[in-house]
């Protein structure tokens, strides 16, 4: 059946039901093993008054029209993260979520704007505690899903394998030939010694390109499609500015505990050893909005209530994953809209 056709079509439905069938067997197997471990599943709302402050996430606006009729921005949040941490700072300890999550300026066969983030937390535990989390995961997925071994866009991966390992650091000097930790300096970065690297390994790189620029087209040019197979593959100790709400590794302030998990080349989890200091979050908050200006002429307003929250929240480390990606894999989809059972329609011409 095309791809041109509605989703509704009977045919294109009955291609599509044995992906979304699996789709409930895996999340009902995954809520199960959550909860035997002593979590709580939460359900974080839908609307924020800030949808997250990363630079390069794009946010859906909407408005509410109060009693006496005044009008107020809120968003469609882009994650669950900042309520899941307010419920940390009430109390929760182990919570998790199936959490339907907005994006603009994202659509194609890994992307829709509308899909569902599991997220999770645990209070008091350390970072790497959620990889043991991810590989349980992903060994549920593979023998709910019926596919014990996963192939996409020909890389091939075995999720019961153990983890391959890999610091930013050592996949920059592996697959890019840049010496990544030696473009900064006490959390200074040096933009003319990284932008000569990327050159001299194929990136392309334009004059007002920034670091964090850079950075993000060496991964995507040169390594993420290579990790997670023959085996999931852990990327960790990001560069402290490219770990968005994570706290440094303890004696090594200029990486930061956050990690990404892959599959078949494909990004399926992201995970930090959460920051609880508040003066810092507001001071990356105010860096990226200002960032976010420069390049797209808009910024969002930053939850003051979460900063005040985040003061309260104790240790904690946390992991978002993909749920779509995860079910495209453990079931052979090739595209996203094949395991959400009301994709959204592709626009017009």
């Amino acid at each position: 059946m095309s791809q041109h056709s509605p989703w509704w079509s009977p045919e294109r439905h009955a291609d599509r039901r044995p992906f979304l069938i699996g789709r409930g067997r895996i999340k009902a197997a995954i809520r199960d093993w959550f909860l035997s471990q002593g979590f709580t599943e939460v359900e974080p709302g839908l609307l924020q008054v800030s949808p997250g402050n990363e630079t390069h996430l794009h946010a859906f606006r909407t408005e509410m029209v109060s009693m006496d009729l005044s009008r107020h921005d809120l968003y469609l949040h882009t994650s669950p993260e900042l309520a899941m941490k307010k419920l940390l700072a009430a109390g929760e300890t182990k919570i998790f979520a199936f959490a339907a999550v907005f994006r603009n300026r994202e659509r194609g066969a890994l992307h829709s704007p509308e899909f569902t983030m599991l997220e999770w937390y645990r209070a008091d535990e350390p970072y790497r505690k959620l990889w043991d989390d991810c590989a349980a995961i992903l060994k549920i997925a593979a023998e709910v899903g019926g596919h014990q071994e996963w192939n996409f866009r020909g890389k091939n991966c075995s999720p019961r394998a153990p983890f391959q390992a890999l610091t930013l650091d050592e996949a920059f000097r592996q697959m890019a030939g840049i010496a990544l930790r030696e473009t900064t300096t006490g959390r200074v970065l040096d933009l003319a010694s990284f932008m000569n690297e990327a050159k001299a390994s194929g990136i392309r790189v334009a004059e007002d390109d920034t670091w964090p620029d850079i950075f993000s087209r060496v991964l995507v040019d040169k390594i993420d499609h290579q990790l997670g197979s023959p085996a999931p593959t852990i990327l960790y100790e990001y560069p402290a500015g490219e770990a968005a709400l994570a706290r440094p590794v303890p004696g090594d302030r200029e990486v930061a505990e956050r990690f990404e998990l892959f599959a078949c080349g494909v990004e399926l989890a992201n995970g930090f050893g959460e920051l609880t200091d508040a003066d810092e979050q507001r001071r990356r908050f105010e860096a990226w909005m200002a960032e976010k200006e420069r390049i797209y002429g808009e910024r969002y307003p930053i939850d003051e209530d979460f900063l005040t929250a985040l003061r309260l929240m104790p240790p904690a480390s946390g992991c978002a994953l993909g749920f779509d990606r995860l079910v495209m894999l453990a079931t052979g989809a090739e595209r996203i809209d094949q395991v959400l059972w009301t994709p959204f329609p592709e626009p017009s011409n």
